[in-house]
């Protein structure tokens, strides 16, 4: 059915446009012959007037002359149109002139008071006038141009054709291309034909507009004056004035017409239309416009000249200049630059691949979501930047050597507010900030809720409420510990970095340590490395303290140590290797016991602690000593009390720290801080003698 209703929609459009052309004729022939009522004038000679205007517009918009190949017919039935209105408005007037001004339709009485003031002396100039510019300037012009445009282009049709037929035979074009073109070429032969024949109508519309009005004016009087009685002053003056209204509602669309055939036949083809050539090369040129308002401005100061009228439009045009100028200089320089550019382009796509086509791994970088950009953005003095720089200083001051620059960027492949930190490329923390809120979170023991966003501290997975800043007080008098978004990223991020500090800490930062160092000390470098020990052993060394998030600020003590033990060690190793890294980090770690306790431990008091139960600490002894490995169900119940005694110690406000034997501690604290990441292993030997040492509980058994 819809189906059905399209197609009929379809034919009713088709055969719309087909009937349109007769329907003209029979409205022309009607108006020729039927008197018309004054209302249906109006509406006719409205419908001239638009359609003149439309006809112009069309011609104004078009590209080239056969974009508008009905031009010759459309002024054919444009002027049959005006012909018979002038017909019928004629009977019009001289039926009904004497019963007053608006006897023809109001139309033609507007145009007879409005436009020439009722006075038909004025009426008839203006008329004539209009005749002569219609019929001497431009109808003349047009059919000239049409005349020359035809000749040139039958001269023309045989070489254009010969040229199709070349393109076609040497492969260039189509066949289907080739017969559009030729088809193209015959229409363009026959429309100027066309339109030197057509402007022969408007030159003889032009001449009977003129007769019509004189025949008017004369029968007029007759009819007045022989028939109504109406005295000849009388009859002049109304049939006149009637004359020059229906003369002028004719004249006026005839000089519209004719204008649009001017501008269809003087046109040259392009890609622009009319008014898009006439600016762009009217106004091509600043140095015409400059010139032409020095000269305004020179006649506006001539005494007795409208200043305000030259002097104004020498400004607008001076303007226009300026900003012309500007632009064809801003246009130029992209020019300039174009070249350039496209021989980078080229040469770029002409080389081969370098090794600056690789890009390295950032060793720490950090990404944000577009809505986290304002808080790393120097343009925008984002808050993050500062505490970055402050944080590298405190991580620096903290563990004893500079950590590599975090490299930031935005990802637009996170979410708005999300954040994730890598290391080498690999991500190894993600979380959430929102700019403009502040993140209360909950120590422990707070009960009371906030009106906010539900979240969980990123760093340390606290429970968490990301609040505005109106509840920010609130937050704090509940017990709340309350950061701002940049806060929430900067401490991430640095408790990231004290975490994996043995991985930022590469040959390249050992050896700015090194060489940090050998500004005070050269000759103990000179003597360490490689003389006593390798680059390689010695980072390894220090990642293994840095593993355990142990400082290496004492870095003269750990040299020392090297220095004492290294030679030793490397006679004990019968592979000829160097000395053990592992002995060497543990007598490393005995040598920096006190700093390693005071870590944990601020102060002189007493150290609250974890230690195995002895039995437990046998049987680990045995067991790490025969496979190197613990059974799993001994690995279970070993972490299910480690975890256990952790709780106990971080619930009585102590330090999670197991002390076990120097044999044990390298193995149990592997195992131990891979599940339990807040633990500490400390061995007995790296417990000063100067501490008291009190157990609080019991691996695998009560607490004394």
């Amino acid at each position: 059915m819809n189906g059905f209703i399209a197609l009929l929609r379809n034919n009713g459009a088709q055969h719309a446009r087909v009937l349109a052309g007769p329907i003209l004729i029979l409205m022309v022939l009607a108006m020729m012959i039927l008197p018309l009522p004054p209302f249906i004038l109006d509406l006719l000679f409205t419908f001239n007037i638009s359609l003149a205007v439309m006809i112009l517009l069309v011609a104004m918009f078009t590209k080239k002359p056969l974009d508008f190949a009905a031009f010759p017919a459309v002024l054919l039935f444009a002027t049959l149109l005006r012909l018979a209105l002038n017909v019928a408005s004629t009977r019009v007037v001289l039926l009904h002139g004497h019963k007053g001004p608006d006897a023809a339709g109001q139309v033609i009485e507007a145009f007879g008071h409005f436009l020439v003031g009722g006075n038909f002396a004025v009426g008839i100039v203006v008329f004539i006038i209009l005749v002569i510019i219609n019929f001497v300037v431009i109808t003349k012009g047009a059919g000239r141009i049409a005349e020359v445009g035809a000749r040139f282009t039958l001269d023309a049709m045989p070489g254009k054709q010969m040229a199709i037929d070349a393109d076609l035979n040497a492969g260039l074009v189509g066949e289907d291309e080739a017969r559009r073109r030729r088809s193209e070429v015959a229409q363009e032969a026959e429309f100027y034909g066309s339109m030197d024949g057509a402007s022969k109508f408007v030159r003889g519309d032009a001449v009977a507009g003129l007769l019509i009005m004189v025949i008017n004016i004369i029968g007029g009087l007759i009819v007045g004056v022989a028939q109504h009685g109406l005295s000849f002053a009388d009859a002049g003056h109304v049939y006149t004035l009637l004359t020059i209204g229906d003369g002028l509602v004719a004249q006026i669309p005839a000089l519209v017409i004719s204008t649009a055939a001017g501008v269809v036949v003087s046109r040259v083809a392009t890609d622009q239309d009319v008014g898009q050539q006439m600016v762009s090369q009217l106004f091509a040129n600043p140095a015409v416009l400059f010139i032409t308002s020095g000269i305004l401005t020179a006649m506006g100061l001539i005494p007795n000249m409208p200043h305000v009228a030259f002097l104004l439009l020498a400004a607008i045009l001076g303007g226009a200049g300026w900003l012309l100028f500007k632009r064809q200089q801003s246009e130029r320089a992209l020019k300039a630059q174009e070249p350039h550019k496209a021989q980078a382009a080229v040469e770029a796509a002409a080389a081969e691949a370098s090794w600056d086509d690789v890009a390295l791994v950032d060793p720490l970088g950090l990404e944000v979501g577009y809505r986290l950009i304002s808080l790393v953005d120097h343009a925008q003095n984002g808050e993050l930047l500062h505490r970055i720089r402050s944080l590298r200083k405190k991580f620096a001051q903290d563990m004893g050597f500079l950590p590599p620059v975090v490299h930031i960027r935005d990802n637009l492949e996170l979410k708005p507010n999300d954040y994730r930190i890598l290391l080498s490329g690999v991500e190894i923390g993600r979380g959430v900030a929102t700019p403009g809120q502040w993140l209360a979170i909950d120590p422990g023991g707070v009960q009371a809720k906030l009106p906010g966003t539900p979240t969980t501290d990123p760093a340390f997975g606290l429970p968490a409420f990301w609040v505005d800043a109106t509840v920010r007080e609130q937050a704090q008098v509940a017990g709340y510990t309350v950061v701002d978004a940049g806060t929430v990223v900067a401490t991430h991020l640095n408790h990231l970095m004290h975490r994996h500090g043995a991985h930022l800490l590469g040959r390249q930062e050992v050896q700015q340590l090194l060489d940090h160092i050998g500004k005070e000390a050269p000759k103990l470098i000179e003597d360490l490395v490689p003389k006593t020990v390798s680059l390689t052993l010695l980072q390894k060394l220090l990642r293994g303290l840095l593993d355990e998030e142990v400082s290496i600020r004492d870095v003269r003590s750990i040299i020392d140590t090297v220095a004492e033990h290294a030679p030793r060690l490397a006679a004990l190793n019968p592979n000829g290797t160097g000395p053990d890294p592992g002995e060497l980090l543990a007598l490393t770690r005995v040598a920096l016991g006190r700093a390693i306790t005071q870590q944990w431990f601020p102060g002189e008091g007493e150290l609250r602690v974890i230690a195995l139960e002895a039995r437990l600490e046998r049987v680990l002894a045995q067991a790490l000593s025969t496979s190197g490995a613990l059974e799993p169900g001994l690995a279970e119940t070993l972490l299910a009390d480690t975890d256990r005694a952790v709780k106990a110690q971080e619930a009585n406000g102590d330090a999670p720290v197991v002390v076990v034997p120097a044999a044990l501690r390298v193995s149990l604290a592997r195992f131990l801080r891979h599940h339990i990441p807040q633990i500490g292993v400390l061995s007995n030997s790296e417990i000063s003698d100067e501490r008291m040492l009190r157990v609080t509980s019991l691996i695998g058994g009560a607490a004394t």
